[in-house]
C-alpha cells in the first residue's frame, strides 16, 4: 500500500510504517501496523480519518494503548496517535481543558497544581483522556462521567460539543463508543480543596495500587468488567484459578482480575486464557465475566469471546 498520501497530509517525520503495536501498547504484545500517523492538529485528523475512508482502509484512533489487546498478526489499516494540539491542558478557574492525548496522570497534576479535587481518582489509571472517556474509565469509586462538564468529539458530521448528560454513559460504555465516534477533548470540572489532603489521597491510591496489583508486569490493566452484583477478580480467586497459565499470559496472584504477560506472552495465549477464564467461571458459579480489554484483530471486528459482542473501535 502507498501510504505517500498520508505523508502530505500530516508530514514525513508524523507518519511511520511496520510500527509493532507492542511497542504502542502497555500489554507489550501485538504484531506491527500498515502505518502509524500522529496528526497535530483536529483538522489533519479530519484529512487522515477521510483519506483512509476514500481507500478503504481500517482505522483506528490510539491513546497510550492501555485497554487493548493487539492480534499476534498485527492491523492492517492506519493507527492514529494525536499529538499536537491533542496533547494541550490548561485550567480556567475550576475547570481544566484537556486534549484527547493528555494522560490522566497528567490532568490530576494540574488538578493538583490548582488545588481542585475530585480527580485523585484517575491519577493512576494509564491511560489518556480520550480513552477515558471513551469508555467511561474509572477506579476507587470514581468514573469520568462524575467529573466531566463538556466533551467535543468527531462524528460524521463533524466536530460537536455536548455535555455528560448526552454522552449516554454507562459502565465503562458511553455514547461515543457505541457510535464509533471520535473524542478530541472535555472539560473536566472540579472542586476547590486542599492541596495537601489531595496529595495524600493520590499517596494513598497510588499504595493500594502497589500493594494489590501487579504493576511490574505488563498488562492492559483489569481484564474483566465487573458483573452486577460481583467482583470478577474475586470470582476468579475462588473457581481456583490464581497463577493459571497459558504460555505466556497468566492470572496474576496478586490480584486475579489482572492478566499479565510474564515476557513471552502473545495474543493467542491471552485470548485463549481469557476463554478458560470465562468457562471455568461460569461452571462454577453461573456468572459470566465479560473482557474489559478490547480486541484489535488483522482482520478488524473480533470479538475476544465467541458470544461477546464488544470490540474494539475499528473504522472504516
Amino acid at each position: 500500500m502507498d501510504f505517500s498520501g498520508l505523508s502530505a497530509l500530516v508530514g514525513e517525520e508524523n507518519i511511520s510504517l511496520n510500527v509493532p503495536m507492542a511497542s504502542l501498547t502497555t500489554f507489550k504484545i501485538g504484531g506491527p501496523a500498515d502505518a502509524t500517523v500522529r496528526p497535530q492538529d483536529v483538522e489533519q485528523l479530519k484529512e487522515v480519518t477521510e483519506w483512509c475512508r476514500e481507500k478503504g482502509l481500517p482505522w483506528i484512533l490510539l491513546g497510550k494503548g492501555s485497554n487493548i489487546l493487539v492480534s499476534d498478526e498485527g492491523f492492517r489499516g492506519v493507527v492514529i496517535c494525536p499529538e499536537g494540539d491533542f496533547l494541550s491542558i490548561h485550567t480556567e478557574g475550576y475547570q481544566i481543558h484537556v486534549g484527547c492525548g493528555v494522560t490522566l496522570a497528567r490532568a490530576a497534576k494540574e488538578a493538583l497544581d490548582h488545588g481542585l479535587t475530585g480527580l485523585e481518582f484517575a491519577a493512576g489509571i494509564p491511560g489518556s483522556l480520550g480513552g477515558a472517556v471513551y469508555m467511561n474509565a474509572g477506579a476507587y469509586g470514581g468514573e469520568m462521567s462524575q467529573v466531566l462538564g463538556s466533551i467535543c468529539y468527531l462524528d460524521g458530521s463533524g466536530i460537536r460539543h455536548i455535555g455528560p448528560e448526552e454522552a449516554r454513559f454507562t459502565y465503562r460504555g458511553s455514547r461515543f463508543m457505541q457510535e464509533k465516534s471520535l473524542v478530541l477533548g472535555a472539560v473536566i470540572c472540579l472542586k476547590p480543596g486542599d492541596a495537601g489532603q489531595i496529595q495524600e489521597r493520590m499517596r494513598d491510591l497510588a499504595g493500594r495500587r502497589r500493594e494489590k496489583q501487579p504493576l511490574e508486569y505488563p498488562s492492559a490493566g483489569s481484564m474483566f468488567k465487573r458483573p452486577e452484583g460481583y467482583f470478577a477478580g474475586k470470582l476468579i480467586q475462588d473457581a481456583g484459578l490464581a497463577g493459571f497459565s497459558v504460555g505466556g499470559a497468566r492470572v496474576s496472584e496478586k490480584h486475579c482480575g489482572f492478566v499479565i504477560n510474564t515476557g513471552s506472552a502473545t495474543a493467542r495465549d491471552v485470548r485463549a486464557l481469557v476463554q478458560a477464564v470465562h468457562n471455568k467461571v461460569w461452571e462454577s458459579f453461573g456468572v459470566r465475566i465479560w473482557p474489559e480489554v478490547r480486541y484489535l484483530g488483522h482482520k478488524g471486528w473480533e470479538p475476544m469471546l465467541a458470544s461477546e459482542g464488544e470490540v474494539c473501535a475499528t473504522l472504516s
